[in-house]
């Protein structure tokens, strides 16, 4: 199974601290080793990286993360959308792969960083109050935009990484970071009249394969012209 390259500093620190107290334990009593290998293969496992890649229609988004749904929100307006969306948080945990993945193709518009606390991921209020970073995009294929999708910090979770700049373009389901130990990652997207949420709360998601939702697709996509006068100049001047 691949590994992280974004994990292979922790990977290293835990081998050498867990190798001293596996000799200890060994040399101690030797089943007391046994928990601590188990927990060194548990860190390899946290930062795999599966290689995946489907296809999928113009009119869909993908999982951006691994887990559980854990909330489907219905909200009135949220920036920089401005308009009717529907935010969809889903949980992952230590078990859970932590790749993030682009939820669609497309140009991204903004990315931003938020200090916060560290409250539980499952927590409903751990996607406002928790350091988060946000990524606006502007998709391709006519979807309705913007897009956001964002890297929120957990109790456990306290380093979120995040490729991505403004005015770079991603592929659909590439991977763009990843958030190191428990934590939620959140899609939001502008509420249509045929948008579909292809998920329920409780379901099992996996980044860059499961469909999340549908959007009736145009033959342009206006994800600029939806954004306020102020937050184009903001997005420009960051490109």
């Amino acid at each position: 199974m691949p590994i992280a390259k974004e994990g292979l500093r922790e990977i290293a620190l835990a081998t050498v601290v867990l190798a001293l107290l596996a000799v200890l334990g060994i040399w101690l009593w030797w089943p007391a080793a046994i928990p601590i290998v188990v927990l060194w293969l548990w860190v390899l496992s946290f930062f795999r990286d599966p290689h995946r890649k489907r296809d999928f229609a113009p009119a869909e988004l993908c999982s951006p993360a691994d887990g559980t749904i854990m909330d489907i929100t219905e909200l009135a307006e949220y920036p920089p959308i401005h308009e009717p969306a529907v935010r969809v948080g889903m949980f992952l945990s230590l078990f859970n792969v932590h790749i993030n993945r682009m939820p669609c193709a497309g140009k991204v518009l903004s990315v931003s960083h938020k200090p916060g606390h560290f409250l539980d991921a499952r927590d409903p209020r751990a996607g406002e109050q928790n350091e988060s970073t946000t990524l606006v995009l502007d998709p391709d294929c006519g979807l309705p935009g913007p897009v956001v999708v964002r890297q929120v910090a957990g109790r456990v979770a306290r380093r979120i990484v995040c490729h991505a700049e403004s005015g770079q373009h991603w592929p659909i389901g590439s991977r763009y970071g990843l958030i190191k130990f428990g934590s939620r990652t959140e899609l939001v997207i502008p509420r249509r009249a045929g948008t579909e949420i292809c998920v329920k709360v409780g379901d099992k998601v996996s980044g860059g394969i499961t469909v999340l939702a549908r959007q009736t697709t145009t033959s342009r996509n206006a994800a600029e012209a939806l954004l306020r006068p102020e937050a184009r100049i903001t997005a420009g001047a960051k490109r």
